[in-house]
């Protein structure tokens, strides 16, 4: 890939180079210092059949990897707490959902900052910045549960710190749809996306493995190593993102202008439907272990057969799977269409799961929930797809700030919102269970919901004669 360094004619403001050959070259690079781009074109076909795509896709990898720690990194809690009873913690089962709510509220909260980090620091700067954060929460996990007499508030704390991995979803997202053309963005985001929710299906399969095959001899699971184990991963992505990314001199812009997408109306809109979709995939995500080993003790024996919790990763897993299929599905049929298919889906998958409880079918159950997670996966690809083509039709042609910062702007605000979607509905897991001893209520209410979100989106979207539903968002 051809390269021209050049340091003679950079803006110190912005970081960019001018080409003082007048129209920026199709055929090469322009590397200013600190790795910055500034004639990036990736709907220009010279380009982007050139040196862009090999750099996007580049980008792309180190930036799933980074992502892919993030998940894993939030998700530590909602496998590492089914283990802490035999551990000698004593812990009532609200306490239990707590501490797997906790790191999806901070990290929704957290979303919101990171989601201008791109635009403030520069795509690959921050890739580096947030990975090495990661060691903050599995450090602190770590030491937190190398005893049993750590007092509950501190393993709040330190759950909350693991919400350091949700907010590299926001920075990553709004990084990469620069990169890529509007043709290949939905494939691109969808992939960036799998690639880290399935972080989620690791961190669930490889810590049961960890604190049980590495305890040395201790008695009962070795808890310290469910964090100590992804240090050297962590430290691996840094370096990569380091010394492989690129960030990009136009998608660097003012704060204000990132936070006029505020008042774009589609921002919640979407924002909404987000919150059944990605909202379910992490609620879902972080009580699933939970769930199952409330609710079928005899396959969650802590012995080292036993050790991966009873195939809870397997939930995740096809989630993270069927994501980069709702990115293409959406790029084919429209998003709003397989989003809301999805809804109608999940809505009675949800009422399924309600009605065979008394079955006690573990195998059915684990069916039904392989199904909603599948059936997640594909709308989280399929509403993210819409965001940007929303934005393209709707901010105006002379809009200062331009559909393309505000579709990466939303790109991460609307995945904060979403995310909260993982603190409701272990909450209203844990409501439902403290008041009734059962989780019935809670189910029949986000079945509910779900077929709400479907009329929603129906009426926003797919209405018959909007000029959304005619471009087939």
């Amino acid at each position: 890939m051809a390269i021209t360094r050049t340091a003679a004619s950079t803006d110190p403001a912005t970081n960019t180079t001018t080409n003082t050959a007048g129209a920026p070259p199709t055929d090469r690079l322009v590397l200013g210092p600190g790795r910055w781009i500034s004639n990036w074109q990736p709907e220009h076909p010279g380009f982007w059949n050139g040196p862009g795509r090999p750099a996007a896709r580049r980008n792309l990898h180190w930036s799933v990897f980074c992502e892919f720690l993030g998940f894993a990194v939030w998700q530590l809690w909602s496998v590492t707490v089914v283990f802490l009873p035999a551990a000698g913690f004593d812990l009532s089962t609200s306490q239990q959902f707590w501490l797997v709510s906790l790191p999806p509220l901070v990290g929704a909260v957290l979303r919101v900052p990171y989601s201008f980090t791109v635009a403030l620091f520069g795509g690959r700067n921050w890739t580096v910045i947030s990975a090495l954060l990661l060691l903050i929460p599995t450090a602190a996990l770590a030491l937190a549960l190398s005893t049993p007499e750590t007092p509950v508030w501190v393993l709040y704390v330190v759950a909350a710190l693991a919400g350091f991995g949700g907010g590299n979803f926001a920075s990553s997202m709004a990084n990469i749809t620069f990169f890529f053309p509007a043709r290949e963005k939905g494939a691109a985001l969808g992939l960036n996306a799998a690639g880290g929710n399935i972080g989620v299906a690791v961190a669930q399969f490889l810590v049961p493995l960890a604190v049980t095959l590495l305890a040395f001899g201790t008695f009962g699971p070795n808890l310290p190593m469910a964090g100590l184990i992804w240090i050297p991963f962590i430290l691996l992505a840094a370096w990569g993102a380091h010394r492989y990314m690129h960030n990009l001199s136009h998608a660097r812009n003012d704060l204000k202008g990132s936070l006029s997408t505020l008042r774009e109306p589609h921002l919640w809109l979407i924002a909404v439907i987000y919150i059944g979709t990605f909202g379910s995939f992490m609620g879902f995500g972080s009580v699933f272990p939970t769930l199952i080993s409330l609710m079928f003790p005899a396959f969650t024996s802590l012995d080292l057969w036993g050790a991966a919790i009873s195939m809870a990763f397997l939930g995740p897993l096809v989630g993270s799977l069927a994501r980069p299929l709702g990115g293409r599905l959406a790029d084919r049929r429209g998003g709003a269409r397989v989003t809301l298919s999805c809804f109608i889906a999940m809505s009675a998958v949800t009422a399924a799961v309600v009605l065979t409880l008394p079955w006690q079918n573990f195998w059915l159950y684990l069916g039904l929930f392989l199904a909603l997670f599948t059936l997640t996966g594909i709308a989280n690809g399929s509403s993210y797809r819409m965001i940007p083509l929303v934005f393209r039709l709707t901010v105006p042609t002379g809009d200062p700030v331009g559909h393309e910062r505000k579709a990466s702007a939303a790109l991460g605000l609307i995945g904060a919102v979403g995310g909260f979607g993982g603190f409701l509905i272990p909450q209203v897991l844990r409501a439902s269970h403290t008041a009734n001893g059962s989780f019935d209520a809670a189910f029949w209410v986000l079945a509910a919901l779900y077929l709400g979100l479907a009329v929603f989106t129906y009426l926003v979207y797919r209405r018959p004669g909007t000029a959304l539903a005619r471009a087939n968002v």
